[in-house]
């Protein structure tokens, strides 16, 4: 077994794994004894390892989360995860939905666009040299209206498609949906995949989903504010690197930041409840893989999210 996360990953995993070998021995026997092929075999325990590591990984966010009110890319949930044995190979890996910005936030249901985060949609695209226009056709494919936004579509531009749809007229319930939005699919999808999310937390009654500035990577951390630059979201991770940001207004410490920090302070946070996981077995040469989004909290991990292949 190798890990770069400590004693107490090791634990969680070792046991994650002990429970699913006993599941996988039995599944290995009704297999044979059914005359299935060895890749299908493979290809179930394979299965069952991918889903063990999902749960190992909410064990660790949960071990590693407590009661802190912040957390880091300094964490243990935060390093590749490899668990290595004889049964197959296991790799994990496990992001912070909060380190993205939350494109269900753009605009609100009456298609009024929402400020701050209308204004960083825009200046990620600008980053990431992409369409103005994606964040028109967004905001038409959340809203409940039927007037499109200049660069946009509403519902007759949709029908008049070779395979006819209608607009969902509410929030994306997945990242790949953004792919039926006018000018998303291909690669300006993939260039913002890294950047982007459906899932970070809203409080409640707040049209927010504030951006953990200890996780988030520096392309999202410069498009925050029209003042920031690439520089300064440069100084926030060295920053944090050795000293986390315990609280929002702990923004204010980094150098250039005086003037910035506090109009931010509704639009960040230090402390994610939303992780995407992705658990991916290879056995026998045979790989399975699992991403679940799950929200974390009081009680059990509330899935969000859950995909095989």
């Amino acid at each position: 077994m190798r890990t770069h996360n400590g004693f107490a990953l090791v634990i969680v995993l070792v046991v994650i794994a002990l429970l699913t070998g006993v599941t996988v021995l039995f599944i290995n026997e009704v297999y044979l004894e059914a005359g299935s092929n060895r890749h299908a075999v493979d290809s179930a325990q394979g299965s069952l390892f991918a889903e063990g590591g999902v749960k190992g990984a909410l064990e660790l966010l949960n071990y590693s989360l407590g009661s802190k009110p912040y957390n880091s890319l300094n964490d243990p949930w935060a390093k590749p995860i490899v668990l290595d044995e004889e049964r197959g190979l296991l790799r994990i890996a496990i992001t912070d939905e909060s380190s993205k910005l939350n494109l269900n936030m753009v605009a609100l249901p009456n298609g009024t666009p929402n400020e701050a985060y209308d204004g960083m949609a825009r200046r990620l695209l600008q980053q990431q040299k992409l369409s103005a226009d994606l964040v028109d056709a967004l905001a038409d494919w959340i809203d409940q209206g039927d007037t499109p936004n200049p660069g946009g579509a509403e519902a007759e531009w949709y029908l008049a498609q070779k395979q006819p749809y209608r607009p969902r007229n509410g929030y994306l319930l997945t990242l790949e949906e953004l792919a039926k939005i006018k000018g998303f699919a291909g690669e300006p999808l993939e260039k913002l995949r890294p950047f982007i999310t459906v899932y970070s937390d809203a409080p409640a009654g707040a049209p927010a989903a504030p951006v953990n500035i200890n996780t988030a990577p520096r392309e999202v951390l410069a498009v925050l504010d029209e003042r920031m630059s690439l520089s300064l979201a440069d100084r926030i991770i060295e920053h944090r690197k050795t000293t986390p940001f315990s609280n929002p207004a702990d923004l204010i410490q980094v150098a250039g930041m005086q003037s910035i920090a506090p109009s931010l302070l509704t639009n960040i946070s230090t402390k994610g409840t939303v992780y995407r996981i992705a658990a991916e077995a290879t056995v026998n040469g045979t790989i399975r893989t699992i991403e679940a989004v799950a929200r974390l909290g009081i009680g059990k991990p509330v899935i969000l999210y859950w995909r095989e292949y």
